[in-house]
């Protein structure tokens, strides 16, 4: 073998790094230009090596922390709120609890977060409110919990100085009238107040017609010179006969005539969300139907109590009215 290619490993004396290995190369004499042999360079070998070690003499990871997302980032009275959480671990299952409602999470893995549909109340007064989380790690099965504060701010909900009439039947009802508005009232009570376990909607929400709105949710309204409350839904200018869709995925809960709400429609969408559309002219789903998003469910009209032929949308969760504008403003996993 020639000489230039003979080496020899050795451990570098009184090492400044005990743990770490050095092994230096030996070389054969090089002659300077004035023909000294020249001290053979000792090269290092293994810095690469010694690097090595010292990261694996570091932790594997540092601890992840819970992180929470909403949507809208500003929370507001009357308005849904989207909760995205990304846990420190792997969890079988994630549940909570906000403003003393009941959360179940869902858990999206091309999104890898868990996501819950929730909202605040029209009445919420502004202030700090805590989402109390709690889950179940996929492993070794123990429970996680965690708490974070959220900002709840005053909405700006516009009032609306217009009286508009209706017939007198809605305004100073007969004794017979008072009956039929106390079974339409017994009638909502009974299903409007269910919660299904299963969540059933998927993706966004749609507008249920292509059309202007002519009014907008927390605006107040004037009725024969009564003063109404805040108005709880989503009206639509359309003419009668104008098809309604779905606006997602869901069950059929309602598919009747009620006394203010006319020919009315109410989609269980699951985990105590429902959305409503009344007034309409003509029903084309029955109670018990499932739909998708999209799908014909009636054509609006003017029925009930109603100025004239539009469409009523509404959002309900957990007995609670939340704006469907800004629910269909929301981007779900």
């Amino acid at each position: 073998m020639p000489p230039e290619l003979m080496w020899e490993p050795t451990r570098k004396p009184q090492s400044k790094l005990p743990w770490m290995s050095q092994l230096m190369w030996r070389q054969p004499p090089r002659l300077s230009r004035e023909g000294e042999a020249e001290r053979p360079r000792p090269q290092t070998l293994p810095l690469c090596l010694g690097l090595t070690l010292l990261v694996l003499t570091l932790p594997l990871h540092a601890a992840i922390p819970w992180t929470i997302h909403t949507q809208p980032t500003r929370l507001l009275n009357g308005a849904p709120v989207l909760f995205q959480v990304k846990a420190p671990t792997k969890l079988d299952s994630l549940a909570g609890t906000w403003l003393g409602h009941q959360l179940s999470f869902s858990y999206s893995p091309s999104a890898k977060v868990w996501f819950a549909l929730a909202g605040v109340s029209f009445e919420t007064k502004p202030g700090k409110y805590t989402l109390e989380l709690a889950g179940e790690n996929a492993v070794t099965k123990t429970p996680l919990k965690f708490s974070s504060t959220f900002t709840v701010a005053r909405a700006q909900y516009p009032e609306i100085k217009v009286e508009l009439s209706v017939e007198k039947k809605f305004t100073e009802p007969s004794p017979e009238q008072l009956k039929q508005i106390d079974e339409s009232k017994k009638v909502k009570e009974e299903y409007l107040g269910r919660v299904t376990p299963d969540r059933e909607w998927n993706g966004n929400f749609a507008a249920p017609v292509d059309a202007p709105t002519s009014d907008v949710f927390g605006s107040r309204r004037i009725f024969n010179g009564v003063a109404q409350r805040e108005h709880q839904g989503l009206d639509y200018r359309v003419p009668t006969g104008t098809p309604v869709a779905a606006m997602n995925d869901g069950t059929i809960l309602l598919a009747r005539f009620l006394y203010f709400e006319g020919n009315c429609v109410v989609i269980d969408h699951g985990q105590g969300l429902l959305t409503l559309y009344f007034h309409m002219s003509e029903l084309k789903v029955k109670e018990g139907d499932p739909v998708k998003r999209g799908q014909l469910i009636g054509l609006s009209g003017g029925t009930g109590r109603a100025t004239g032929p539009h469409l009523h949308v509404a959002v309900r969760w957990q007995a609670t009215y939340l704006d469907p504008a800004r629910l269909m403003q929301l981007s779900v996993p």
